[in-house]
């Protein structure tokens, strides 16, 4: 195939990146389809997160550190004034990951929406009691898979907010945030649309969906139904979608399911029911049986979060385990009606991942895809500074070591 051909082929159909043959080096530098940041909110009033105290430790993780990985506390707590919700304000930015927007209307988060490495390790553990492991890990997914800022350790949770998580805006690419396309927010998400058929609309509430979800998993959120609906929003998207794709990063999508019953459920029945999950969604139930966004993702009152923090393991147990209850090929569309399997990537063979990996397995395929990734900020005309571009190393590298996952990053 002609040069030019394929890198036409290639920005149109990521997909084609991971054929044989293919450089994925020459696009680099390329554009990303990404939403505009014109329309993106600016509140001028930035305001960071509300710190914990000592008469409202939480788990008590500051500044990114390792909190006391003990949970069954309420979040928030009683008299945390600081901590109540707070509904988002027409300048503030939210997008596709309800845990985060309930975060963010706490205060947990920065409420304007733009973000930092620290208070997103932060806040993961004091609110949900996810563990350090975890809690770093997706941060740094967050901010080299979304294109946040390395330099700056800013991100917005979600559209383009380049001008104020830049090191540099005049001289970075773009930084789309949680709203970019084929990162986060993959195609056959549970409740977002996909990018290409609603025209870029990748990041709002999509409330046929959530019903479709609650339908499906009999208003249970276990991981049986979610699994089975993972299966059915992937064959949605394989029919309407010309352009889909479902490529590696996609098992963040699983892993991302497994939050509706194993972070979002409150003590002491830890039990993932519609009452539950339609809050931290802002899902409300119509007299017609549909469902409507209330704008208000939110803690339920008197929420009380898991006993034992979350970890790397536990996660990629729970991907695994979603995943092959109801197996799809990895891989994407290179026109309608047409798919390609993705022949090899890490765990992946032959567009599948097989049923004999480990949990150990999936957690050293994630971490590929952490370091593997080139972030827009590194697309400019000055490349920043050695700490930086060593900056998913120092933040992730050793706890995967010990994990004995290869570590391509010194």
């Amino acid at each position: 195939m002609p040069r030019r051909l394929r890198r036409k082929c290639a920005l149109s159909f990521p997909f084609v990146l991971y054929q044989p043959g293919i450089d994925a080096s020459l696009f680099r530098n390329q554009k990303r389809q990404q939403p505009s940041p014109a329309s993106c909110p600016f509140n001028a009033n930035h305001q960071p997160a509300a710190p914990i105290s000592s008469q409202y430790p939480y788990n008590g993780a500051k500044n990114g550190a390792p909190g006391k990985g003990v949970g069954g506390y309420q979040v928030p707590a009683d008299g945390d004034t600081a901590h109540q919700f707070v509904a988002p304000g027409p300048n503030d930015i939210r997008g596709p990951c309800p845990g985060l927007n309930a975060a963010a209307n706490h205060n947990f988060l920065a409420h304007d929406g733009i973000t930092t490495f620290d208070e997103l390790v932060d806040a993961q553990q004091n609110v949900y009691n996810v563990g350090h492991d975890l809690a770093t890990l997706l941060a740094v997914l967050g901010l080299t898979l979304t294109d946040g800022d390395i330099v700056t350790e800013k991100l917005s949770i979600g559209c383009d907010a380049t001008s104020r998580t830049s090191f540099s805006p005049a001289l970075t690419g773009s930084e789309p945030g949680l709203n970019g396309h084929n990162k986060f927010e993959a195609d056959s998400s549970l409740t977002r649309n996909d990018f290409f058929t609603h025209d870029g609309d990748n990041y709002n509430f999509n409330e046929a969906l959530f019903g479709m979800m609650a339908a499906t998993c009999n208003n249970n959120f276990d991981r049986d139904g979610l699994s089975l609906y993972r299966k059915q929003r992937y064959d949605q998207s394989l029919a309407e979608n010309s352009n889909f794709y479902f490529g590696p990063l996609s098992l963040l999508l699983y892993g991302a399911a497994s939050f509706l019953y194993e972070l979002m459920p409150s003590g002491p029945n830890y039990a993932p029911d519609l009452a539950t999950i339609s809050t931290f969604f802002g899902a409300k139930k119509n007299a017609d049986g549909t469902y409507s966004f209330n704008g208000a993702e939110r803690i339920p009152d008197k929420w009380t979060n898991r006993k034992a923090p979350y970890t790397n393991n536990d996660v990629t147990t729970e991907i695994l385990a979603m995943y092959l209850k109801n197996p799809v090929l990895f891989g994407g569309a290179t026109g309608p009606g047409t798919f390609n399997a993705l022949p090899k990537f890490g765990s992946i063979k032959d567009g599948k991942l097989g049923s004999g990996l480990s949990a150990t397995d999936t957690s050293c395929l994630l971490y590929q895809l952490a370091t593997q990734s080139i972030p827009s900020s590194l697309n400019g005309v000055i490349t920043p500074s050695f700490n930086a571009l060593t900056f998913v190393a120092t933040k992730i590298s050793p706890s995967f070591k010990n994990l004995g996952c290869p570590i391509p990053l010194t």
